[in-house]
């Protein structure tokens, strides 16, 4: 239903799960697990890993907290992608890895529910992406002290405001790990 011609594929999307972004993230292993299972089950279906990893000022490129953390490893080949921005597509080669892989369909897991995974749904949806957000596959910290809803709240609100989404030939949607398919 994307509105990207000729790109039937579907590609898993494995945003910010980096040492120093998840090291306090609400239900932390819960998700990775999560992830961890739908890596498992994108690459049994060929269907493409992509991994993002942010960096700035408090996530210096190639220091301990911004690597990858252990539970999760990108294989050989997977397409990696450096960010600086809440959005992975705005700076970086995320839609020409994405092109080059006929992917129109995004399932998007990761880090910080209420920033990076918020930012980057929305950018794939304006940009022609179907976006399926696997709903107990993301997560976020606990920002509550400055004013923020505790994270279970966040995260049970980007899943409520995203399985509504709508757009022309477009379809936003939540889905378990378990209910993720990453072929039609």
């Amino acid at each position: 239903m994307t509105t990207l011609e000729h790109r039937p594929s579907t590609a898993l999307l494995v945003i910010d799960v980096q040492n120093g972004v998840v090291a306090s993230a609400h239900d932390r292993d819960a998700v990775v697990a999560n992830i961890d299972a739908l890596v498992r089950r994108a690459r049994a279906e060929a269907a493409p890993v992509v991994w993002v990893q942010h960096s700035d000022e408090e996530l210096e490129r190639d220091s301990h907290a911004w690597q990858v953390v252990p539970e999760l490893r990108p294989l050989d080949g997977e397409r990696l992608v450096y960010k600086a921005h809440g959005d992975a597509f705005e700076g970086t080669d995320l839609e020409d890895v994405l092109e080059a892989a006929g992917v129109g369909r995004l399932v998007v897991t990761g880090a910080q529910s209420d920033a990076c995974i918020r930012s980057t749904i929305h950018g794939a949806f304006v940009r022609g992406y179907d976006v399926t957000l696997v709903g107990d596959a993301h997560t976020t910290e606990d920002l509550s002290a400055w004013g923020a809803p505790t994270p279970d709240k966040v995260i049970a609100h980007t899943n409520l405001y995203w399985q509504n989404q709508t757009a022309p030939g477009r379809k936003a949607a939540v889905a378990t790990t378990r209910a993720v398919a990453f072929s039609d």
